[in-house]
């Protein structure tokens, strides 16, 4: 019956609005330029895990996997990218992050070494300080609501990915299917991707990263721990 009532609460969400299609194109991974100039990307990802999914899917025992933790939506990272492909690791070994800089990131990621590695691997690609670049992604953050048909989800629930991008379009003005894709992996639902302008003021379209959403008929949504 619990199943049922989130089911409708989710339908709710998602009224007044059509259900998108799934891409027939089959899901490519995108190209990877490791070590490509500072600085040089057409726009942003905004990545946000939902923590059940990533944890069941992943088996990981990090903190944002610990039983109790509460954890629904957090802060993956805040990617460069290029219309085809993106940068990564744009400075060899990267830049030493200050305590001061991963300060910047509390609230923002479920640990510091997440932050770190997502400094490593694409903040040095965005042209900025490590204190520039979290700051920067808690404005990507800010410019996201989370629908409230995920909030206090204390129970599993099945769902197209499709419906999962109706209700961050209605949450969020603005948005469309075209700005961005979900994540799964096994049928389980583990994050959304959102596309942002290179100047953080708004939503874009990016084409590879929507073709690269999740193809599954249907998802698993966990609930939160």
């Amino acid at each position: 019956m619990r199943d049922v009532l989130k089911k409708v609460c989710f339908a709710l969400a998602f009224a007044g609005g059509s259900l998108l299609s799934l891409s027939p194109t089959a899901a490519q991974g995108m190209r990877e330029a490791r070590g490509a100039p500072v600085g040089q990307f057409d726009f942003y990802v905004l990545a946000l895990s939902w923590s059940p999914g990533f944890c069941e899917h992943s088996g990981s025992r990090s903190r944002q996997c610990d039983s109790g933790s509460g954890l629904g939506f957090v802060t993956h990272g805040l990617w460069p990218q290029n219309e085809q492909g993106y940068p990564s690791f744009c400075e060899p070994g990267g830049r030493f992050v200050a305590r001061a800089a991963i300060d910047d990131a509390k609230g923002l990621f479920p640990d510091d070494n997440l932050a770190r590695y997502q400094w490593r691997k694409h903040g040095t690609c965005s042209g900025q300080s490590p204190s520039g670049y979290f700051q920067a992604v808690r404005r990507a953050r800010e410019l996201v609501r989370i629908p409230d048909s995920f909030r206090g989800l204390d129970s599993r629930s099945r769902v197209l990915p499709s419906e999962i991008e109706q209700a961050f379009m209605r949450a969020n003005p603005g948005l469309r299917a075209d700005m961005m894709a979900v994540s799964c992996g096994r049928r389980i639902f583990q994050e959304v991707r959102i596309c942002l302008g290179k100047d953080l003021r708004g939503f874009r379209q990016c084409p590879e990263v929507d073709r690269s959403g999740c193809r599954a008929s249907e998802v698993s949504v966990p609930a939160v721990r």
